[in-house]
Formats: C-alpha cells, structure tokens, sequence
C-alpha cells in the first residue's frame, strides 16, 4: 500500500505555510480577539504634547476672550457718556460764555482792554455752532408727532417691522459715518483763516445742512426707538423675539471673514458705539411707557426684565462673535489692552491746552458716535414726558441738572484716571523693550552683525536719557497738573480717523521731545534684527 502523509491545504508547500509565491499567509483573527484588542487597545498623549497644549491654551484663550472684550467695551462707553453728557452739562455754559464774549469783546476792543484780534476764538465758534445746532434741531423736532408715529409702526405687520428695523440699522451707520465729516466741515469753514482763498460755500449754507443732518438722524433714530417700544410692549413677543434673533444672525456675516487688528478694532468701537445707543434707546422707551402709565412703579418691573433681555443677548452676541473671530485669525487677547490704549491716548490728547479738536469730536471720529442726535432724542422725549410747573419744578430741574454736572466730572475723573495708568504703562512697556533689545543684539557674533550697521557711522554713542514724563502718573494729583501745566502739543495730530494702525500707537515725537539724534538711534535698535542663515555653512555651522 501507499502511504499518504498528511493532507497540505491548497496554495501551501510542504516547506511548512509558505505559498507557492514564497510569501507567509496573513493570520486569521477571531471575533473575540477583535473585541479584547478594541477593548484593550491604548494610546499616549505625550506624542503630540506641543498639539494638545496648543489646543489647551486656545480654549482657555476663547474662556478669557469675554473678559478682555467686555472691560474694552465698558471703558469706550465711558467715553461715550462723557461726550453725551458734556451736551447737557457743559456745552450750554460754554454756549452762554461765547455769547458773552462775543457781545462784550468789542466793546473791550473799543476801549483798548484787550489786544486780540479776534472776536471768538476757534473753540468757542464751534460752541456756538453746536449750541445753533442743536436749539434748530430741537426746535424743528416739536413739530413730530410721535404718538402718530407709535400708532402707525404698531398697525404694521411683524414682518414688515422686522425689514423696517433693519433697515433703519443700516441708515444709523451710514448717517453716523457721514454725519461728521459735515460737522467737522461746518466748524473747519467757520475757524479757516480769511487770509486764504475762498473754497468753500460759506457758513450759514454748511450750518444749514447740519441742522439738516441731525434732524434727520434724529427722526431716524426716534423711529428706532418707537420700533423698539412697540416690540417691547406688545402683548406677544414675536417681533421683540425677532428683533433679538437679529443679533445672531450677525454672527454669520462677520465670524467667517478674515480680519486683521485694525479691521478688528473699527468693529470693536462700532461695538462700542452700539452698545450705547441701544442703552440711550431703552431708556427712552422706559420714559416714553412710564409716561403713558403714569409714572407708576410697577410698570417698571414689567418693563426691566424685557430690557435686560436685550442687553444681555447684545452682550452674548458680542463675546461670542469676539471670540470666534480672534480664534479663527490668531488674533492674541492682549490685543484689546492695544484697543484700551488707543482710547486712553485719545482722552490724554483731547485733554492738552492746545489740543487739536474736543474729546467728543474725537469719540465721533474714532468710534462714530455722534452725541448730537441722541441729546436732540432725549431732550425730545423728556420735553414731552415731563412737565415743569412752578418754582418747585424749576428747583428739580436744577437739582437734576446739578446730578448730570456730578455724574460726569465723576465719570471724567475715573477715565481721566485710568487713561493715565494705561499710558504709564504702555510707557514702561516701551522702555522695557528697549533695554532689552540691545543686550539681545550685543551677544551675537561679529559674523552675524546685521549689515544695517555700516549705513551708520562709527562714532561714540551718546547714552539718551529718557526722563519720566510727569503726566502719564496714575495719581488724580497729577492729573490735574496735566490740565493745568500742558505744553502745546506737536505739528503733527495723533489720530486722525479711525484706520490708524496700532503699530504706531503712542503720542507724536513733539510731546516728548524726541530729536533727530533719538530718532536715529531708535532706528538703529529697531534694524538689529538676527538675520537667519540662509547659506550651506551657516546651516552647518549652527
């Protein structure tokens, strides 16, 4: 008989498993083994360490993003109720004393008492002008009939209210980007020089058409006001639940864009300015709902939880666009104290004896609010709300007016203050860095030297020294020194529109006396920058 070994299975070798190929045969796994290694399985972190820290420290920057946005946003709306409250305050003191002197110093001239030879001077035509303004605007504002107006916005229909709204969001910027230009164009025709040749129409034509602006921003904005009441005091909540959605849907068209800082920072102050004029809106449609309730107390308690939602939902909206959009550009947190600084410069600036324009034209120009409208809205409605009868009404009104004086020297000396510390230390910051760099550019080797050096001539450098100017001080001592001890400020403005970069932030060379010399020498440190290898050697010899 034959004998038969044992059987081989297909495609194997009697060599032992291997195919005819010479390749080994993948191992068969089973079922169970499958689930014990799913179960078992294990993996290290640590291999991606720089990934996972990145990521770690993004979502504690997203956290801390909130905190940042939201102090930038309360000290530019300090600014804001410091320009709105310098129109009730003392704009119209400085209005009179114009008057004053512009009755009284010819008369003065005439008998040799003063030897100037102007009637007003620059900033008190531009307190005359605004005070002009302002009494047209509010007088011609009489004449609308905004109990009409409540009547028709509320007969309308929630979607139509709803397009309306947005409508009148888009006109407010438009008008808020274009209303300064005519009101710096007004007072620059009235204060130019005679001397020079005539380019313009003439006064009274410029004062007209700024009388016309801020009518029609007024009416613009009492439109939204009335939208606004209607929203909140109707018995659903469909257009106020709308009106509010709005806000997210603004997260689409701004998160997804690309920006950078200064793009960044013309959003942030448009935030500013429109945090604020939602606060001003509020509050007249608590006066205006108050009024038709006779001032009862309850009314009020209805009415806050609806306001506060607004708000609320304004400040989440923000935060969360703020975010997301540092997040998706790389955009550090540190960069809104830059913001802060910007503003606290601006407020230092405006407060010079011979400052190149008053805080509030530079609040206008910087986050584009203009003060004018608003005040013309609020002395509209509490015309209107409020009635003054007797010596008793007249001595509430003087209290109340008394109240406004108090709360904004308070609110001029918190930012005053404020500004001062944030320009301290920016100036520290400053220094700092430029102690620091010429240690790090004196530890290179000859070799690596930038070759910048040799456009500069070999002489012994004078050692500068940058004495601490005595108004950037966090004390209220000094603030005080500033307003009364200025020196004129440099030929040249700090900030003229808001698309400044912030890479230049700081005051002009002017203020701080910097020279030729300084100015080279700040050149050389700036161009000791380590060149990187580029050639083969150099690779090799690093």
């Amino acid at each position: 008989m034959e004998a038969h070994g044992p059987r081989r299975q297909p495609g194997q070798t009697a060599a032992g498993g291997r195919s005819s190929s010479g390749q080994k045969s993948t191992p068969r796994v089973s079922l169970f083994q499958y689930f014990r290694s799913e179960l078992t399985r294990s993996y290290w972190l640590e291999n991606d360490e720089a990934r996972y820290s990145e990521r770690r420290e993004k979502v504690y920057t997203f956290m801390k993003m909130p905190w940042d946005v939201e102090k930038f946003i309360l000290y530019g709306s300090l600014q804001c109720l410091d320009a709105f409250l310098f129109v009730f305050t003392f704009l119209p003191l400085r209005f009179l004393l114009a008057i004053w002197f512009l009755v009284s110093r010819p008369f003065f001239r005439l008998f040799g008492e003063t030897k100037s030879s102007r009637v007003l001077e620059p900033a008190e035509i531009c307190d005359v002008l605004k005070g002009v303004t302002l009494v047209s605007s509010g007088f011609l504002m009489m004449y609308i009939d905004t109990s009409m107006m409540y009547h028709v916005i509320k007969s309308q229909s929630v979607i139509k209210l709803y397009i309306f709204f947005n409508m009148l969001e888009v006109a407010d910027r438009l008008l808020s980007a274009f209303g300064q230009d005519v009101l710096d164009t007004l007072f620059w025709t009235a204060t130019e020089t005679k001397e020079r040749k005539r380019e313009h129409f003439g006064v009274i034509p410029h004062l007209f058409l700024a009388v016309f602006y801020v009518v029609s921003h007024t009416i613009l904005v009492l439109l939204q006001a009335t939208t606004l009441n209607v929203a909140i005091n109707s018995s659903n909540k469909a257009l106020l639940t709308i009106m509010m959605s709005n806000n997210f849907i603004e997260l689409k068209g701004s998160v997804f864009k690309r920006f950078g800082k200064n793009n960044l920072f013309q959003m942030s102050c448009s935030d500013v300015r429109e945090r604020f004029t939602y606060f001003i809106l509020l509050l007249t449609v608590i006066i205006q709902t108050m009024k038709e309730y006779s001032w009862k107390g309850e009314r009020f308690w209805i009415l806050l939880p609806d306001c506060l939602l607004v708000l609320i939902s304004e400040v989440v909206v923000d935060c969360v666009k703020h975010a997301f959009i540092t997040r998706f550009n790389e955009i550090p947190t540190e960069v809104y104290h830059e913001y802060t600084v910007s503003l606290a410069y601006d407020l230092a600036c405006s407060k010079h004896k011979n400052a190149f324009s008053d805080h509030s034209d530079l609040v206008a120009r910087r986050m584009g609010f203009i003060p004018l409208p608003l005040s013309v809205l609020i002395y509209r409605i509490a015309s209107q709300s409020i009635w003054i009868q007797g010596l008793f009404g007249v001595f509430l009104l003087f209290l109340g007016y008394v109240c406004l004086v108090s709360l904004k020297v308070l609110n001029s000396i918190v930012i005053l203050g404020q500004a001062c510390n944030l320009i301290e230390q920016h100036q520290k910051g400053k220094g700092a860095k430029a102690a620091q760099q010429p240690q790090r550019s004196s530890s290179h080797p000859p070799s690596r030297r930038p070759s910048s050096e040799k456009l500069v001539p070999t002489q012994t450098s004078k050692s500068v020294t940058h004495s601490r100017n005595p108004s950037y001080t966090g004390s209220l001592t000094d603030v005080a020194s500033i307003i009364l001890n200025q020196q004129p400020l440099g030929p040249q403005p700090i900030f003229c529109n808001s698309t400044v970069s912030l890479n230049s932030l700081g005051l002009n060379e002017g203020q701080y006396g910097l020279t030729e010399d300084n100015l080279v020498d700040i050149a050389r440190k700036l161009s000791c920058v380590e060149p990187i290898p580029c050639s083969k050697e150099s690779i090799q010899t690093e």
